[in-house]
Order: structure tokens, then sequence, then C-alpha cells
């Protein structure tokens, strides 16, 4: 059972998703600065700097972005030269170009954009320029895809290119039609705008979080989507009403005076899932240490000793672990390198079936995130596409006396 919890404040807009009762997602966003992941804009090229294949363009940000060749290049990998132009032959400084945001500003570095476009919709995800059909992974039978490649075929006009979500398994070839077109106007008026905007200029803004979620996450199987908001209800409803009419029965406002997180439990177990140490149901646990781009978590077995030998203890200690590793970066959004220091093993079938366990379970993720492998020194190697800010930071700072240590000096 899937269900979306949206909880509004003055400040903070905040989203839960459970799945069976556990929590799995979890989502921040200030009310004065949404998500600008998405965005489009009209920069001018600052700065073009050829040891790095890359240009520095401002978008109207405090930082200028990044801009790197192969963004600049057409986003068709077969229709790119064989080899790759210097970027000083693509761009110069005081060029002007449509770009869209890909990664946020993170620390000190300015946005990353690309000129690879997307814009997602209900059922499908609209690259004005790229010129090819793409099937969510997720959509595994062989007949649906080929049904949907087909369908997405005979929709789109030369040199579009598509990609079907999830969501559009089963979906008519009115519905996608309809959303195509809805998209193709959209991005036929971002292009008027660009024409008669100066650099740098904003030119669209994807949807807020509630927004996001209503077209991303809500799916047949969701079984509630329950705010504590009037007016973001009602327009969760009206998205609905028209996006998939069968789904808006499933929207209701939640009107007690308990807070909602506290009421489903929610906020007992975000409390749990960002300690730096995480217990595991049979007495196990995780220690989680995160920095800017790469996490290190390591698996202890803790309080459990099992009941037939060693090897069996550290297994099945290790195949919780993979479970919550991967429940756990979604939960926390966490991008970059992973390192996983699970329990050495002595079997090579053990080691096989925790990377399988592993692959399986982040099959659910909507980031894209990728099992690499066990390395020479025992240790598992995982990435995740990072693109905003870790949500810790919405709710946490520096402590101002250990600068980040966290830890008490003793004299």
């Amino acid at each position: 059972m899937k269900q979306l919890f949206i909880h509004s404040s003055q400040n903070l807009t905040q989203s839960a998703l459970l799945e069976d009762g556990v929590l799995t997602e979890f989502g921040v966003e200030r009310t004065e600065h949404s998500s600008l992941i998405g965005n489009l804009y009209k920069g001018r090229v600052v700065n073009v700097l050829p040891g790095m294949q890359a240009a520095f363009v401002d978008i109207g940000l405090p930082k200028n972005a990044f801009l790197y060749v192969d963004d600049v290049l057409h986003p068709h990998l077969d229709k790119q030269p064989k080899e790759k132009p210097p970027i000083a032959d693509l761009l110069k400084p005081g060029d002007q170009l449509i770009v869209q945001m890909m990664k946020e500003p993170l620390g000190g570095k300015g946005a990353r954009v690309t000129t690879h476009f997307s814009i997602p919709g209900r059922w499908l995800v609209y690259m004005p320029e790229a010129d090819y059909i793409g099937i969510s992974k997720k959509i595994e039978l062989d007949a649906e895809r080929a049904r949907l490649r087909g369908l997405a075929e005979s929709i789109r006009k030369e040199g579009e290119g598509v990609i079907l979500r999830t969501n559009a398994g089963g979906e008519s070839l009115e519905a996608l039609d309809e959303d195509l077109n809805q998209l193709r106007r959209l991005w036929h008026d971002i292009l008027a705008r660009g024409k008669t905007s100066s650099a740098p200029a904003e030119l669209h803004r994807d949807t807020a979080l509630v927004g996001r979620l209503v077209r991303d996450v809500v799916t047949p199987d969701t079984e509630e989507l329950i705010f504590d908001d009037g007016d973001n209800m009602l327009a969760a409803k009206a998205y609905l009403r028209q996006a998939a009419p069968a789904l808006e029965g499933k929207v209701r406002l939640y009107e007690e005076n308990k807070p909602l997180f506290d009421q489903y439990g929610i906020k007992e177990q975000l409390d749990k899932a960002f300690q730096s140490r995480i217990w595991l149901p049979s007495g196990g646990y995780l220690v989680w240490e995160q920095t800017e781009a790469l996490t290190v978590i390591d698996v202890n077995t803790g309080k459990y000793t099992g009941s037939i030998d060693l090897e069996e203890t550290v297994f099945q200690t290790n195949l919780e672990a993979a479970d919550e590793v991967a429940r756990l970066l979604r939960l926390r959004d966490v991008g970059g390198i992973i390192i996983v220091d699970f329990i050495d093993m002595e079997t090579e079938e053990h080691r096989h079936r925790i990377a399988q366990q592993l692959e399986a379970k982040i099959k659910r993720d909507r980031t894209k995130c990728q099992v690499v492998g066990w390395t020479k020194l025992g240790l598992m190697e995982m990435t995740r596409k990072k693109a905003r800010d870790n949500v810790m930071n919405y709710f946490y700072e520096t402590c101002a006396s250990c600068k980040g240590k966290g830890k008490i000096y003793i004299r």
C-alpha cells in the first residue's frame, strides 16, 4: 500500500511517501524558494575555458552556471561528431543561448546546465531536439514496451525525442498524444519568450514540490494522498481531474488537531532515519557518515548473535542492511559516491546475493542509482545522481563549537 502525505506550514512544504507503512521518500521545499531543477533560462556566456572543455554562463543567479561541452553537443549520441570539438569552436563570450538547469548550486559551486532539454509531463518526457524514443526500464514486459514504442513513433514529429515514463504503462494513444501536445505547446512558448527576452532571464519554472509529486508519484497503486492544507489539496484534485480522473477520489484533507506527521508515525520514522547510527530489526546496526560528495556506511552485527553459525549470522545481517541502505538512500536523497562496508563474508555466493538484493531494491528509486560492485578491499561501491541540496540541510546546521566534528573535548 502506497500513501503520500503533504504537510504545509508557513515556511516549508514537506512530503512523505509510505510504502506498506514504511517511510521511503521524504521531500522538503521552502515556500519562498522552490527547486530550480528543470528550470529554463536564457543565458549569456561569460567565459570559455578550453582547458576544462566548459563554459560559464550567466543565468541570473549569484554564481555563474557551468556548461560542459558534452551538454552543448547534440543529445543523440549517434549525431555527435566522432571527435569531440573544442568548446571554443562552439561557444564564445557574449553568446546567448537557452539552457536548462540539471543540478542546483551546491555549496560553493554554481549550477550545472545543459542544452539537452527535457520537459516532463504526466505520461512522457518531451525532448524537443533529441530525435530518439526511450522507455522506462521499470516497464518490463516486452509486449508493452513494443506497444509504447509504436505509439510514441506515431505521435512524435521528426527530430523530436520522447521518453515513456513508468506511468505510461497501459495508457492509450489519445492520452499520450494529449500529453505530448501540451508539452510541445509549452516548448513553443518558451522559445517565443527566449526571442523577446534579454539574457540573463528565466524562461520557464518547473512546478513546485506538490505539483511534481502529484505528477510523478501518484499512480493507480497509490492508496491515499493526504493534505493538511486545503489550497494544495484543491490544486492536486484539479490536476488529477484533468490528467488522471480515476485517481481524484484518492485525495483527501486531514482535519484532525494532532499534526499530520505525528498522527501517522512519520516524525518518529524520520527521527530514526536521520541518526548517524540506524538500528536494524534483528539488532544489527548501520553507522552512517556523509560528506558533500561521499557517503560511507558501516554494517555491524550489534546485538544480533544468530542461531546457526557465524557465516549465516553475518549474511542475514548484511541482507537486512542491504534493504535498509537502499531505503535510506532514497529517504535521505543521498547523491554522489556511496561506499558500504558490509561485514566480511566467506562465500562468493553470499557476496553475489547481497549485490543482487541491492540491485533489486534500488529499482524502486526514482533517482538514477547504480550498484558498481565489490572493490578489491571487499567494499560495495555505488553511485546515485546528485541534483539537489541534502534535505538534512533544511533542518540542521553545523555546530558552531565543534565545526561539525561531533566530538566532546575532554581535558
